[in-house]
This record gives C-alpha cells, sequence and structure tokens, in this order.
C-alpha cells in the first residue's frame, strides 16, 4: 500500500505543478497557461537578437484588454535612436483586413453590394479587354477569386490580366484590392486624400486609432522607424520607383502604416463587433476560399486568413511584409485573446512561428514538457496496471486497481482541459 500512496502523492504533485498559477503570471497563452511578463521580455529580446530585428511593437490581448504593450530595439540603428510608444510602422498586407472592414462599411449603408460586378460601378480600362473581368465583384476581390495577379509589376510585360475564371480558385492578389480602392473613391467622387478622410471617419476615429492611416501625414512621417533587411542592413525606400509613385495614393492591400497598441483597437472592435452590422460580421468571419486542407486547414474570408486546428480552434490571423518591415496579428474571437506586433525587419516571418509556437499557444517550453510529463505519466500508470490487472494476477490487485483508476481519471481529466482549453474555458 506504501507504494501505492507514494504513486498517489508523486500524481498529485505533478497536476499541483502543472495546474497552479504563479501570481506574478498575468499573461494568458490561447490554451489558458500563463506566462510572466519577464517571461515575454526575454523570449522578445532573445528573438530579436536571433533574427536580427531593429525594432519591434508588440501588444498581447487577454479578455478583451491589452495586457502585455512592449516597444523595443532601435527607430534608427545608425543614429542610435531609440524606438518608443510613438514610432511607426509599415503593416504591410494586414491593411487588407482593415480595408476589408472599412468596405463592409458601405454594403451596411447600401452604397456598395458584394455581389455586384464592379465594372458596373467603374470601368477597368486597364482589364476591359477580358469580359471575363465583368464577373469580377468586391466578394471575389476581398476574398482573392477575382483571378488577377497579386501584382502586374511581377510580370516582365508589366501589364493587367486575369489568369484564371473569376470564382474558380483562390490566388492572392494585390490588384483586385487596388480596384476596388479605385471602386470607393469613384463612388465617393473624391480622390485618394478624399478616400483616406472617409477611412478616418468611418473606422479609425469611431475606434480611436488616432495614428493609423493608409496615406502618410506629417506625424508619420516623423515618427516612422527605418527600414531594414534580414541582414540588418538599411534599406533605402527613397530608391524604390514603385513606392515613390504611390507616396501619396491609399494603397489598399499594403499601405497601411500603425503601431500595436492603436492597431489593437481594430482587433478588439473585431472580437466586440462593434463599428459594423451583425450581417458584417458574419461575412467578415464566415470562410469565402479554402487555402489548404488538413489538420491545419486554412481558409480565408474577406480580408482575414483562418487557422483552423483540428476544428477546435480557430485563429483569424494574416500577415505583412514589405521592403524593410514585417507585421502579424492572430485572434480567437471567442477568448477574445490575440496579438499584434510590428518590426521594421524583413524576419517577422520567423519571428512570428517562434513567437506562437514556442510561448503564446500553450507557453513556454518548459511548461509544456511538465503538461506532456504528467500526460505520459499517467498514461504509463494506467497501461502498466492495465496489463498487470489482466494478466498477471497476484496479491498485488488491490493496489494496481486504484492504480488503474488514477490513471485512467488523469488521461480524462488532461483530454477534457485540453478539449476545454481548444474551446472557450480558460479555467
Amino acid at each position: 500500500m506504501k507504494k501505492n500512496h507514494l504513486a498517489f502523492i508523486l500524481l498529485i504533485c505533478m497536476l499541483f505543478f502543472t495546474a497552479c498559477q504563479n501570481k506574478s503570471e498575468k499573461i494568458k497563452t490561447l490554451f489558458g497557461t500563463t506566462i510572466s511578463e519577464k517571461t515575454v521580455d526575454d523570449f522578445i529580446n532573445l528573438q530579436m537578437k536571433l533574427f536580427d530585428i531593429s525594432a519591434l511593437s508588440i501588444a498581447i490581448i487577454n479578455d478583451g484588454e491589452v495586457v502585455y504593450h512592449r516597444v523595443k530595439g532601435y527607430a534608427d540603428k545608425e543614429k542610435k535612436i531609440l524606438a518608443d510608444k510613438h514610432s511607426i510602422f509599415e503593416g504591410a498586407s494586414i491593411s487588407k483586413s482593415v480595408f476589408g472592414f472599412f468596405v463592409m462599411t458601405f454594403v451596411d449603408e447600401g452604397i456598395l453590394d458584394l455581389d455586384k460586378p464592379l465594372y458596373q460601378y467603374l470601368p477597368n480600362p486597364d482589364i476591359d479587354h477580358d469580359d471575363r473581368y465583368k464577373k469580377i465583384t468586391a466578394r471575389l476581390v476581398l476574398s482573392h477569386r477575382s483571378g488577377l495577379p497579386n501584382w502586374r509589376n511581377d510580370f516582365p510585360e508589366k501589364k493587367l490580366f486575369i489568369g484564371f475564371e473569376p470564382g474558380q480558385y483562390y490566388h492572392y492578389s494585390g490588384e483586385g484590392y487596388q480596384y476596388l480602392a479605385e471602386v470607393l473613391k469613384h463612388l465617393l467622387q473624391t480622390n485618394w486624400a478624399g478616400l483616406e478622410a472617409e477611412f478616418q471617419k468611418r473606422v479609425a476615429v469611431p475606434l480611436n486609432m488616432k495614428h493609423t492611416k493608409f496615406i502618410k501625414d506629417n506625424y508619420i512621417r516623423n515618427h516612422k522607424v527605418q527600414p531594414y533587411d534580414k541582414n540588418g542592413d538599411w534599406i533605402d525606400n527613397d530608391k524604390n520607383a514603385w513606392w515613390m509613385n504611390r507616396d501619396s495614393v491609399f494603397v489598399a492591400p499594403t499601405s497601411i502604416h500603425s503601431e500595436a497598441v492603436d492597431f489593437s483597437k481594430w482587433m478588439i472592435a473585431m472580437m466586440d463587433k462593434k463599428g459594423l452590422t451583425n450581417d458584417s460580421f458574419d461575412e467578415l468571419y464566415k470562410p469565402h476560399s479554402e487555402i489548404s486542407s488538413g489538420f491545419i486547414k486554412k481558409e480565408y474570408t474577406l480580408g482575414l486568413r483562418i487557422q483552423s486546428f483540428f476544428n477546435l480552434v480557430t485563429l483569424y490571423t494574416h500577415s505583412g511584409n514589405n521592403y524593410g518591415f514585417s507585421s502579424s496579428y492572430a485572434f480567437e474571437p471567442k477568448k477574445k485573446w490575440g496579438f499584434i506586433f510590428f518590426t521594421n525587419s524583413e524576419a517577422g516571418d520567423q519571428f512570428v512561428v517562434n513567437l506562437t509556437n514556442k510561448l503564446l499557444l500553450l507557453g513556454t517550453q518548459k511548461k509544456q514538457i511538465a503538461i506532456g510529463a504528467t500526460f505520459v505519466f499517467a498514461l504509463i500508470l494506467f497501461m502498466i496496471n492495465l496489463f498487470l490487472l489482466l494478466f498477471n494476477k497476484t496479491t498485488l490487485m488491490k493496489i494496481r486497481k486504484p492504480n488503474l483508476w488514477i490513471g485512467f481519471i488523469v488521461i480524462l481529466g488532461m483530454m477534457v482541459s485540453f478539449y476545454l482549453m481548444l474551446r472557450i474555458n480558460y479555467n
């Protein structure tokens, strides 16, 4: 019986070790474990050094509120200017998510119909030689099924074309988003500055996003961080003709400027369903295009990417990459959990993989090992005693039966706990 008691005590200790939460650990991971601010700070410092990231602005959201915010590194390495809470970054392709939200304000007012061909609002002379373009709608554009290329300049001819029947496939397209921006500008009978003003009126001001803009103003120009490549070398974007020609253009798929706290306000509005009708939120959240299938399923909505893990938990995400800048966000609406970061580096893709997999999904590797060890211990306890009960009947039956039930209960408890972590319940 002493061995039985010892096993039971060991099991309780392991469960207590994995379940209890240090009072200093205030940040919840997606699966409900907790991590301390120091743990996050140390992790970010290491990753920035590993990937030679000059500056980073990051915010983590728990229960619909920002619980962690940091701005680290240099806004300008050459001049040794530190980044701070006023520093502004390019968001690149996360622009598409906010632009999708912006578009839905026009849908709510009946100004734009998601399923009306765009040429009926504004013909596009760059593509009107192909009648298939008359099938392109706002819905197909926002869900990347328009058939248009990402950018015409990626091809030697530098001419706009349709690669497949609109609506047939998923193909990422910045050109489609910009065509839709042209349509909005036409509907408002304004210019690009006027479209920016309309974005401020419909989205930025109501959500208190003070320094989030598609077209740079003086504040952004004065506070924008310098861009660096993956090797940490400075990039002179003033020599980039593509960007210079669009300096005062509302580039819907890629020109948003912001920082972590400001952008988090849009994410929280998405989770709280503020700023649009329920029908519009339903359209924004539901999948429209399949990107890939499998255990980790990827789909695209009207501006957001969906990642579904075993059909148990669903993350709404997007990442962005411009010359010298990268960004990424993810949020889970039911748990009101999420994160957003901006960098003035092209290493954001590697950073976000480590940030999610090694920290924000389940906690640190030590915590993951502790949880895994508890499950393995319970499984071994259950299997050994099941085998001995079935094939080696001895006087130790009285010990093995309790051990068998202990193992079974812990396995069942762990499975239920993981299920609840993946669904809604944090506790």
